[in-house]
């Protein structure tokens, strides 16, 4: 593992704060279900002399000079990704998931346009059209929601999309627990002329691992992470049919974005590469099996698990129906206890988002840990222990202790 000698050498203050969060990934919890650990050679690449160089443009068609080798990584990261999820197209240079749904908005929408988007609340993400985000005054959103089962009712959804006419219908979600119905969705985008999107930040690397159907042969267009499940470094990814791909391009670059961080594609060819390897569909397996581990400790607890049950790398769960706690409060908690998880709002929640009625849980980093349902039966434990604790430091503090020794049998980086 690296040492860090020369920044150990030249920043103290900054080495220490580098330290420090070593220090408490190590011996605490990841549950941030958009969290995980990369690889030392996602590291390696991370910190490479590729931060150094400059490539405004795309692969043989470059605006500055000296890019041999930028060429040669960011094909590979582009054939790679291809190959990973079998796409038509590949952009591999938007900075982050958000960037690439405005990339994606720009490439394929006009102002003004409407776009059929998943409810913040019930699952969606900020950037598939809540008010205060810059998509939201330049498109139209039009938001969908679930039913009390926690389903998505596809009759409803088209007759919504019959009525409202999109030119955009978004798939996808932050917190929505269930999957979806890739055909019927875009069954119903076809019938009323629109273009079909889905954002899979969340479960690209289920994806990616065999481990969940892929929306890739049946959507114009998919957006991701390549962090997360997807176990890279953050940054994005837009996935498109063969017919979208020059406008998909375009919009990246030159767009919404300049020049790309090549130390950053450098990592995600080195992630997609691990992504193809037979070890990887194991963890995606296990993050799933580890998921519904859990919950079956949470439902044993008495929890109510929002949406019914989960079908991906996640819960949400109401505390303040089950345990009278808020997510801020649970948040707080099980900081104190070594266990990261945040707040999350509920479908409809009368609580605002700063303060919700509820929290979101995920298992990919402890996944990539090499923990199993043991050890998430233990963690489940562990939650209601401080989410009963009343917030009392003492029994926090012992719980701290006892999730700092699980973690040393459970190393980050051996």
């Amino acid at each position: 593992m690296n040492t860090y000698r020369s920044l150990r050498e030249s920043d103290k203050e900054a080495f220490d704060a580098l330290k420090g969060e070593m220090k408490r990934e190590e011996n605490g919890l990841e549950l941030i279900a958009s969290e995980n650990t990369v690889s030392p050679a996602v590291l390696d690449a991370l910190g490479s002399v590729f931060t150094n160089k400059y490539s405004e443009g795309y692969p043989g068609h470059r605006y500055y000079g000296g890019q041999e080798f930028t060429d040669i990584i960011e094909t590979l990261a582009i054939n790679r990704a291809k190959v990973l999820f079998g796409a038509e197209h590949a952009n591999v240079q938007p900075l982050s998931g958000a960037s690439a749904n405005l990339a994606a908005y720009a490439a394929l929408l006009a102002p003004g346009d409407t776009v059929l988007g998943m409810d913040l609340s019930h699952g969606g993400h900020l950037t598939h059209g809540h008010p205060v985000t810059l998509p939201a005054k330049v498109f139209r959103f039009v938001r969908y929601k679930t039913e009390p089962d926690g389903t998505i009712d596809y009759d409803k959804l088209e007759a919504l999309a019959m009525t409202e006419k999109p030119k955009l219908m978004l798939a996808g979600f932050s917190s929505y627990t269930r999957q979806l119905d890739y055909e019927r969705f875009t069954s119903i985008a076809k019938r009323v002329g629109a273009i079909s999107m889905m954002d899979m930040a969340h479960i690209a690397g289920m994806i990616a691992g065999q481990a969940l159907p892929s929306p890739v042969p049946h959507f114009d267009i998919v957006t991701a992470t390549t962090h997360k499940t997807l176990r890279g470094p953050r940054g994005g990814l837009i996935l498109c049919k063969e017919p979208f791909a020059k406008a998909v391009d375009k919009a990246v670059f030159p767009g919404v974005q300049g020049g790309p961080h090549m130390h950053m594609v450098l990592a995600k060819a080195v992630a997609f590469g691990e992504a193809l390897r037979p070890e990887f569909r194991e963890y995606a397996r296990q993050v799933l099996v580890n998921a519904k581990a859990m919950e079956a400790e949470f439902t044993a607890l008495g929890y109510e698990i929002v949406f019914g049950t989960t079908e991906n790398h996640m819960l949400l769960i109401d505390t303040v129906k089950s345990r009278g706690v808020t997510g801020k409060d649970a948040q707080a908690w099980l900081d104190l206890a070594g266990i990261s998880l945040n707040k999350n709002v509920l479908p409809d929640d009368p609580r605002g988002p700063m303060d919700p009625s509820g929290i979101r849980i995920g298992v990919p980093a402890v996944t990539t840990r090499g923990m199993k349902e043991p050890e998430m039966t233990r963690i489940a434990r562990w939650i209601d222990r401080a989410l009963l604790s009343g917030g009392k430091k003492r029994i926090l503090s012992v719980i701290r202790k006892e999730v700092k020794a699980l973690c040393k049998s459970f190393p980050i980086y051996r």
